[in-house]
């Protein structure tokens, strides 16, 4: 047996005395919240990436194309369907559909009340699957019937409360043009993303109807969304789409869409790691401060077994194997912790937030088991090769002093 593993699980596990034993079970603690707060901090960052980004993602795909002019307002410049460009950019393995779509503003009024917004026309190719988190009351446009498909729309919650409205309800929608022009609608159902800019702006409803109303051409659109398969590898697609996007288009990525958003989870990122040194900082003093009391109370032995022959190294490793067992139940509990408290959050969302400012109501949790693994190894590592200088002051004890010292 290991001389050194031996006595580090003598004093480790059958030390009676108390005082160190407090500081150890304190370390023990700090290392348990400090692993389990890290794992959480990257749980929560990530979650609340993910689901912001699938909600955006899903209302406004990963990229749109339009046609390449000034025309920045929300009434898209119309351009004639592009089969040959379609086929094109579906040959990339990472572009997985490509929608038509287009946009006009409208004003709603319905019980004396007026509501601006964009109304966004989707065909029957549209992905309805993105709506199935979001749908709150009704159901989605119904495209088999092209007559009723025209007559529908979908609003957001924040609209329907402000305009005291419900699915089923009818609600006249004005478009300002020359002439200006107003239809009837029903509303076939009620969503929220929990994204203000979207909840507070846009409509649902059909692509006819809008080809319709500006007297387009039945293969003329206002657009193309694109949706990836792997959203961190979106700026291959788009390099991509850069190789066969025809002159009278262009492309922009939802980040360049919505930049105030993605700069705010870049900031997430940030946050987790300053929260990541912290918590390790605490993990590390913890430490040190209880290996140097147990090389303190233990002076006695150190100057025993130095005078029996042990070298420096041989006993610097008793304590350093200590400090290996203690950092390991520290670890074990701190996975449990965190993992624990993560798994629950993740099937209850039993810990609430306020959607209005953070675009959820609960707060998201999403687990990467190579990050807790790695978090598990980084923490020991980090934790062994600090404890490495104050073990050193073995090397400082004489073993005549020691064996006196009282």
């Amino acid at each position: 047996m290991n001389f050194s593993s031996f006595i580090a699980g003598r004093i480790t596990f059958k030390s009676k005395r108390t005082f160190s034993k407090l500081i150890v079970r304190i370390a023990v603690v700090g290392i348990m919240l400090g692993l389990g707060v890290m794992i959480l901090s990257i749980a929560i960052v990530k979650g609340f990436k993910q689901e912001i980004r699938e909600k955006i993602r899903g209302f406004a795909g990963d990229m749109q194309v339009v046609k390449f002019d000034l025309n920045n307002s929300y009434e898209n410049s119309p351009f004639v369907k592009d089969d040959h460009f379609v086929k094109q950019v579906l040959q990339d393995k990472q572009i997985v559909s490509i929608k038509p779509f287009a946009t006009k503003p409208a004003i709603i009024k319905a019980n004396d009340e007026i509501e601006g917004i964009v109304l966004k026309g989707v065909d029957k190719t549209y992905d309805w699957k993105v709506f199935a988190k979001t749908l709150l009351e009704g159901k989605y446009i119904d495209f088999s019937d092209s007559t009723k498909a025209n007559e529908q729309v979908m609003i957001s919650r924040h609209t329907a409360d402000r305009l005291k409205l419900k699915a089923g309800d009818d609600i006249l929608m004005y478009f300002v043009q020359e002439p200006l022009r107003k239809r009837k609608l029903t509303i076939s159902g009620i969503y929220s993303s929990g994204v203000d800019e979207v909840d507070k702006t846009f409509v649902i409803g059909s692509l006819p109807l809008i080809q319709r109303l500006n007297n387009w051409e039945a293969n003329e659109i206002g657009g193309y969304e694109v949706r990836v398969a792997d959203f961190d590898k979106l700026s291959q697609a788009d390099t991509y789409m850069d190789t066969v996007i025809p002159v009278r288009l262009k492309s922009y990525t939802i980040q360049q869409n919505y930049p105030t958003i993605f700069e705010w989870l870049q900031l997430l990122d940030v946050n987790a790691r300053v929260m990541l040194i912290l918590m390790l900082i605490v993990a590390v003093i913890n430490m040190i401060s209880a290996l140097l009391i147990m090389i303190l109370e233990r002076t006695s032995m150190i100057g025993m077994l130095k005078a029996l022959g042990a070298t420096n190294w041989r006993i610097q490793k008793i304590f350093l194997y200590n400090a290996f067992y203690l950092i390991g139940l520290g670890l074990i509990l701190g996975n449990l912790f965190g993992v624990g408290l993560g798994l629950f959050q993740h099937q209850t969302h039993f810990f609430k937030l306020d959607p209005a400012s953070y675009y959820m109501a609960f707060v998201p949790v999403q687990i990467n088991w190579l990050d807790v693994v790695l978090l598990n190894a980084g923490t020991l590592v980090v934790c062994l090769l600090v404890l490495l200088i104050p073990s050193a002051l073995v090397s400082k004890i004489l073993p005549v002093k020691a064996i006196r010292f009282k």
